[in-house]
Parts: C-alpha cells; structure tokens; sequence
C-alpha cells in the first residue's frame, strides 16, 4: 500500500472511531438518564446497571454503522480540502478518485466488522441486553421461544410446540402437547394437524389429531380421532412471545428462516426481515459515495465544507432512513419484492454518488 493510501485511511479510522465514540455517549448518555430508575427500583445492583450499558454498545454502533461511515469519509475529505491538502494532491496530477479509494477501503472494511458483529456478537450481546432489562429490571418473564419457524413453551404440566401461521387468528398449525412423567419420560403426548381456540367453550379444538398415552406395562396407547374437544392448562395468551427476541438472531438464523416456512406470506415476511437486515448494514457505503460529493459540491457554492457538509450528510443519511424504512415497510405487506426494497435506494445512491464523483474528477 502506498504511503498515501496509508495516511488516508487512517485518517479515515481515525475520523470513524472519534464519531463512534462521539455518538455512542451521546446515546449511552441519554439512555442512563432515562433507565438508571429503573435499576434503582428494581433493587438492581450498579455493576449489573454498568454492565447492561457496557453491553449496549454493539447494539448502538450497529444502528449508527451507516452514518459513522459517511461522516467518517466527509470529515475526512473535508480537513483535506479545508487544510489545501486536497488542492495540493490534484495539482500533482493525483485524480480525485485515487484520493477517495482509501476512504471506500476503508468503508469497506468497516461494513465487513459489522456483517461479522451481525453473524456473531450481536445475537449474544442483545440477548444478554434484553434478558437485563425485561426480565431482571422490568419483571417481564418470556413465556416462549420461537425458533426456525416453531413456537415453544413449557406450561404448568407441558410442553407446547407448534406453527401459528397468522398471529391475528388462534388457528395453530402441526399443534403437540406432552407431559412427562418423574423420570422425564413422555407421559402423555397429543398432536393434532390444527388446533384452535374457542372462546366461547373455553376449550381447544383439535383436528386430525393422534393421543398416546403410556400404559401400566411401559406400553403405549394410541388413538386417532378426526375431532377432539378438550381442556389443557394453558390459553393462547400463554403463549406471548416478545417481540423483542427477533432481533437475537443472527444473520445466518434469519437465513434458515426463510427456507422453513410453509406459508407464502411467512415466506415474504421471512425474507424482508432477512433482506432488509443485510441492507441497512450495507447503507453506509451508498451513503459515503454520495456524501464524498456533496461535500465538494458545497465547498464549490458556497466557500464553505464541513459547515455545510455535516448537516446535509445527517439529512442525507435521515432521509435515507425514512425511505429505507418505508420500502421495508412496501415489502412486508407484499405491495414490492423483498429484494428491490433492499437493493433500490443502494443503486440509487451509488449511481448518483459515482457520477458526481466524475463530475467532480473532470
């Protein structure tokens, strides 16, 4: 690498990890503020209260990883050209796209970190963050788990395992219910293709349904039965989920996900949540193609860069937020395929960054 390349990119690591720092308190700040009540409350200890905070910060620079590369590049252009450095580098014949290289490198690598933290930290540090929060400081106990496309939860006397395709509607889909026995042997199991709950009979209603159940001899008594009627321990509202337990998965989870569903609506939903995660960690590098410019641009019109610069950046970086925000929102209710919500505004911001950068280098 030349000693250019070199100098510039790190002063684009340089710029990135002062703005994450920068915003990251900010954050970190406001969030005490609003949630060291709680702890106190609670009765919680300050070191579980530091480690919630501690904790958060993946969550937060993950969150903040688009702007902090587009601010990162902008700041980084922008002391080169307001210190001449940028005048004196194409007065010696260095084209302004060789200058911004280091800086697209550099995004590069960053939104790279930040694929990985999605695959691999982030699951751990959100669910620790959450575990914190609404069970130990909020009291709120998950009463389930839902995993590849399966809700799970273990009731007074057994376990429920099943699909609930439409979260609207008490209509479950491939329903089981066992009970054990003192040595954890299945004592008793129910599987039914459909299960539905009647509000009026205050009873489950089971179709296609097959019940075993153990017998003195260590034997097993099966019967099928095309209708069943009857009481268990535990009501749909048992069966809450947080919504919050989604954003636990990891990027390879959200993948898996997409090929177990059984529904074409699942399948949609399972993809945008997918597709639109991989896409907001790639907005950066858009972002920072068409923020390079502006800055130029800015420079040009108005004798002024940094100045400028920074809040049309933020706006930018809002305003992509906000279109981001609805395509993902276009793409779960089936109105755009989940691959041009995720795709669109990345081809848009690129195309226009990458011209204007031309625009600037002739």
């Amino acid at each position: 690498m030349k000693l250019l390349d070199k100098y510039l990119l790190t002063q684009f690591v340089k710029h990135f990890f002062t703005v994450n720092v920068a915003f990251a308190s900010i954050y970190l700040l406001v969030d005490f503020i609003e949630k060291f009540d709680n702890f106190t409350r609670a009765g919680k200890p300050l070191g579980l209260a530091l480690k919630f905070f501690l904790m958060n910060i993946p969550f937060v620079v993950d969150q903040l990883g688009p702007i902090l590369i587009l601010l990162s590049g902008v700041i980084s252009l922008g002391i080169l050209n307001h210190t001449n450095e940028l005048t004196a580098l194409k007065a010696g014949g260095i084209p302004l796209k060789k200058i911004v290289q280091p800086f697209i490198v550099g995004g590069l690598i960053f939104t790279a970190l930040m694929l990985a933290a999605a695959q691999w930290l982030l699951p751990y540090t959100i669910s620790t963050t959450n575990e914190i929060w609404h069970e130990q400081v909020q009291g709120k106990l998950p009463l389930g788990i839902y995993r590849n496309g399966r809700y799970y939860y273990k009731g007074i006397e057994g376990f429920y395992s099943f699909q609930w395709p439409n979260r609207k509607k008490l209509l479950f889909k491939n329903f089981s219910y066992s009970r054990w026995d003192e040595n954890y042997n299945t004592a008793a199991l129910i599987t039914a293709r459909y299960a539905k709950w009647d509000k009026n009979k205050n009873r489950w209603i089971l179709d296609v349904v097959q019940f075993q159940k153990k017998t003195d001899d260590q034997n097993y008594d099966i019967r099928n039965f095309p209708h069943w009627e009857i009481k268990l321990p535990e009501t749909p509202v048992d069966f809450l989920v947080p919504e919050y337990e989604s954003a636990e998965q990891s990027l390879t989870a959200l993948y898996t996900a997409t090929q177990k569903q059984e529904t074409e609506g699942q399948t949609l939903k399972a993809w945008t949540s997918f597709l639109s995660r991989i896409s907001y960690i790639l907005l950066g590098m858009p972002l920072l193609l068409l923020g390079l410019p502006i800055l130029l641009i800015s420079y040009q019109k108005w004798g002024k860069d940094l100045s400028v610069a920074i809040p049309a950046s933020c706006g930018m970086a809002f305003g992509a937020w906000g279109i981001w925000g609805a395509l993902q929102s276009l793409a779960g209710a089936g109105y755009i395929s989940p691959i041009i919500a995720a795709v669109a505004i990345h081809i848009f911001f690129v195309t226009g960054g990458l011209l204007l950068l031309k625009r600037q280098d002739s």
